[in-house]
């Protein structure tokens, strides 16, 4: 296999190594920073350099997109005029809703989110198994090529990361959520703190304490990064930011009626929050395989991988079957346990494919 990464640092870099190492991928690596392609090459990130999109994107397979989410939509879009009819080309932003929106109409497109990343930047820390365990959102449309779709899951599933389903706006809420929030809730942190010890404290500021530091850890992290973010998704996260907000007044409501049984019952319950939010290993399960009957159309492979994916089903693993006029085929889904089996079973009947499961 052959694959294009266009942007080498962190994200770019472990693409490129985890491809190689994984995949036995040859790794062709585009950046318009020449110091940075070269650093790359020698960190074997890349296995060829390239001075431009359409050298780096010749003859690859799948093309990852990683530049800066500000110039990614301009990126992908010089990648796809530049790639084949059979080039499936991805990116990794983490807004997704105008990238969809400019380029979900061209079957060869499919937008991508890896919900990974590390303390430091820059291709220098890229690692074959930065990916390994993390979800990787997709965000196919109907106008996605499902072969093409089946090819770059597969690849990010065997790179070592979950690849997922999921609509582009309900990603965009999401990481609103989850997230970017986090982001502003601790600059909001650091502002109210400063002024509030600079302002009681003007011989010495006091020392902070570990939750202090836990909580504004992300507070100003890379500016130009989460600018371009933010401003991307900026209705999403004035939305949770007003919500937040709210939540807020109640809690100082709260605060105020000094009731401590009433102040200790919300303080579990955000215990309780936190460990269903947190916890680890839901599904779990052996692998089932489901075969589905589907024809031959534009969008089927994306319709049942987004209900799937809003159902709470992940796919582990797909399989593409066409027939031999290629007039339909079917699909083998495998899903973890027998619970998700029923579940997806239930939401592939719903849409009209017949399912049929394969007993191993």
């Amino acid at each position: 296999m052959r694959i294009a990464v266009l942007g080498v640092g962190l994200i770019g870099g472990s693409i490129g190594l985890a491809a190689r190492d994984r995949l036995a991928a040859e790794v062709a690596g585009y950046d318009p920073d020449a110091e940075l392609l070269a650093r790359a090459g020698e960190l074997s990130a890349v296995g060829s350099t390239h001075d431009s999109i359409a050298d780096a994107v010749a003859g690859a397979e799948i093309v990852f997109c990683a530049a800066p989410v500000g110039v990614l939509r301009d990126v992908a879009r010089d990648a796809l005029t530049a790639a084949g009819k059979d080039t499936a080309v991805t990116d990794v932003g983490s807004v997704k809703r105008d990238a969809i929106a400019a380029l979900g109409s061209d079957p060869r497109f499919v937008g991508g989110h890896p919900l990974a990343g590390a303390e430091t930047a820059g291709v220098e820390n890229a690692r074959a198994d930065l990916f390994d365990g993390a979800r990787w959102y997709l965000t196919p449309t109907p106008r996605t090529g499902g072969l093409l779709y089946d090819r770059v899951q597969r690849a990010i599933a065997g790179m070592g990361a979950r690849p997922q389903a999921i609509d582009a706006q309900a990603h965009d809420r999401l990481m609103a959520t989850v997230s970017h929030l986090p982001h502003v809730l601790a600059n909001v942190l650091v502002a109210q703190a400063a002024d509030a010890l600079t302002g009681d404290y003007s011989e010495r500021i006091p020392e902070v304490g570990p939750s202090f530091r836990d909580a504004a850890r992300v507070a100003g992290a890379n500016p130009a990064i989460w600018g371009d973010i933010l401003a991307g998704n900026r209705e999403a996260v004035a939305d949770q930011v007003e919500a937040a907000a709210a939540r807020l007044s109640d809690a100082a409501e709260l605060l105020r009626s000094g009731d401590p049984d009433s102040i200790a019952a919300w303080h579990s319950g955000a215990a309780d929050h936190r460990r269903g939010l947190l916890a680890e290993d839901r599904a779990g399960g052996r692998l089932r395989e489901l075969r589905v009957l589907v024809p031959n159309t534009p969008g089927v492979v994306a319709q049942i991988a987004l209900a799937l994916g809003d159902g709470g089903v992940n796919i582990e693993d797909m399989a593409l079957h066409p027939s031999a006029d290629m007039r339909s085929g079917a699909i083998s889904l495998f899903v973890a346990g027998d619970d998700d089996a029923r579940r997806a079973a239930d939401l592939i009947g719903a849409l009209g494919h017949d399912v049929v499961p394969v007993e191993r």
